[in-house]
């Protein structure tokens, strides 16, 4: 069974910065792939951050510079540094893992991943 917790949304104001972490928790390989998307208010859930098996990651280019994503070699830690925010970036963020490894080679469409966690709220004021 694979459980992924969110923490460390909150408020922000622009230009400022925040640190969200996701708990992980089953088998290692159900990990192969984590990211980070996001979810605003009437909007498709979007790829803000990916991280491969081999540490590869990839950023689309709204929050390329901005966001870094890293995990601990356990894989058991998803973190999500989030700098120099924009009220643009509010949004239910959620983590994901998913066990295979080629789903990391792009950000795809959310429905193409597996695991889930409940999400975090980001809100970013002007």
């Amino acid at each position: 069974q694979v459980q992924l917790v969110e923490s460390g949304g909150g408020s922000a104001q622009a230009g400022g910065s925040l640190r969200l972490s996701c708990a992980v928790s089953g088998p290692t390989y159900s990990s192969n792939c984590m990211g980070w998307f996001r979810q605003a208010p009437g909007k498709e859930r979007e790829g803000v951050a990916l991280i491969g098996r081999d540490g590869r990651t990839i950023y689309p280019d709204s929050v390329k510079g901005r966001f870094a994503i890293s995990r601990d070699n356990l894989k058991t830690t998803l973190d999500l540094q989030m700098n120099n925010l924009q009220p643009d970036d509010t949004a239910m963020y959620y983590c994901m893992s998913d066990s295979r490894p080629h789903v990391c080679s792009s950000i795809l469409r959310h429905t193409m991943y597996t695991f889930w966690g409940q999400g975090t709220q980001v809100t970013v004021s002007p």
